[in-house]
């Protein structure tokens, strides 16, 4: 099949320019330049970017060469696409961080060697912030029309809202994107710009300047935005983004947010965000249908999508934390991996002089029982556990030999109630 069956099979197609133009375009021998811009609002990207750069790993895989716009210049505007509100202006300093951070991201998944197709990385600082205010009105605004551009959904939709409205600032966003288009069109020979389907005017913007100032043909490609069946936003959870960083997010907790995905979407992210074949998304698909209850789905999308953002390590990180949390072994954790599985959990400080020599019953007094009768009936029934480990001994006395990683201590009441205990 070629690049745009295989988006469509992969869920991955929303609309584009010419499709049979754009067809012919893409599989003429010849590496297309193509690029995908990103905001740099923080310094690391987030799962809602992640589909954005597995497709331009998708296309430099068919032999097509991405360009990476991380928007240095547009970042300090804001583009109001999806917005209700104008966002806070970010300083130079924070943009320049922001910037080198999402660099550094996209070195993980695009190929910068290839002397043929291999990915290049841009701020379109370097080429807005050289414009004349003047200059750009009269050589670039002057093929905008104000009407066409109030009719966009995102400027409509603020315009509608009394309280909020939309800025001027933002208002001219579309032509700063435009411009960036016409400018890697001239500089790159960037012939195709790709986005979310939330980006389809400012793309058709951006291809209507390069004809009307040019005589450019250029062509434009939107993936759908990625929603879960029950109507929650993607990449969000209750303890706030799913960041690609390991210092934001944890492997574990990384993990865990694909691993949690519902049976409803897994095998549509197997096959939009994953690189197996069609036939292995089958595969797993049917087994799936055959043991939900194992989510064997499920573990392999967690398995995939770590792998590719955080390594092997990152996954037998995130595998051997999750393990632990359900039973297994905690004394081969590092305590990083600890602080993630342990994050959410109720916890209390202690002192080292406190807790040594302690006896379990007075410390589970304070923390998982209501009293020390309670904790001695339920070490007497098995009930209670030190670092996973089963106590049998109602007299036992904590030692800093317990110390996990001279740090923790790990309670359990059955096989799901838990409590951290932080030495000092």
């Amino acid at each position: 099949m070629n690049l745009l069956q295989e988006l469509k099979s992969r869920n991955l197609y929303h609309h584009s320019t010419d499709e049979e133009n754009l067809i012919k375009h893409l599989e003429d021998n010849k590496p297309v330049t193509f690029y995908i811009g990103f905001d740099p609002t923080a310094s690391s990207l987030h799962v809602g970017s992640l589909l954005q750069l597995i497709t331009m790993k998708r296309l430099q895989n068919h032999g097509h060469r991405p360009v990476l716009v991380v928007g240095g210049g547009t970042g300090m505007i804001g583009d109001p696409s999806g917005k209700s509100a104008e966002r806070k202006l970010l300083d130079e300093k924070t943009l320049e961080e922001n910037v080198q951070g999402i660099k550094a991201q996209a070195m993980k998944f695009l190929d910068f060697d290839d002397p043929k197709n291999g990915a290049v990385v841009v701020n379109n600082a370097q080429w807005l912030g050289k414009l004349n205010f003047i200059e750009f009105l009269r050589d670039t605004g002057k093929h905008f029309s104000v009407n066409a551009m109030i009719a966009k959904d995102s400027v409509r939709q603020r315009l509608e809202n009394r309280e909020q409205g939309i800025s001027f600032t933002e208002f001219t966003y579309q032509l700063l994107q435009a411009y960036d288009f016409l400018y890697l069109a001239q500089n790159h020979n960037c012939t195709l710009q790709i986005g979310g389907s939330d980006q389809w005017g400012n793309i058709t913007a951006g291809i209507d300047l390069a004809r009307r100032k040019n005589g450019l043909q250029l062509h434009g490609l939107t993936i759908p935005l990625v929603t879960t069946s029950s109507g929650t936003k993607f990449g969000k959870t209750e303890s706030g983004t799913v960041w690609l960083c390991p210092e934001r997010t944890s492997p574990y907790h990384f993990y865990q947010f694909w691993l949690r995905t519902e049976d409803n979407d897994v095998i549509n992210y197997l096959k939009e965000f994953t690189f197996l074949s069609l036939d292995e998304v089958n595969d797993l698909e049917k087994q799936h249908l055959e043991a939900p209850q194992h989510r064997i789905a499920a573990k392999k999308l967690a398995e995939e999508m770590t792998q590719l953002v955080h390594g092997t390590e990152g996954v037998e990180s995130a595998v051997r934390a999750t393990q632990a949390f359900f039973g297994g072994d905690l004394t081969g954790l590092t305590i990083a991996e600890l602080e993630a599985v342990f994050s959410d959990i109720d916890s209390t400080q202690m002192n080292s002089s406190e807790i040594n020599s302690m006896a379990v019953v007075d410390l589970m007094a304070v923390t998982l029982c209501k009293s020390k009768g309670e904790a001695r009936r339920l070490i007497k029934g098995g009930g209670i556990y030190l670092n996973n480990n089963r106590l049998s001994d109602e007299n036992y006395t904590i030692s800093t030999d317990d110390f996990l990683g001279g740090k923790f201590l790990v309670l359990r009441s059955g096989k799901k109630r838990y409590h951290l205990v932080k030495i000092i």
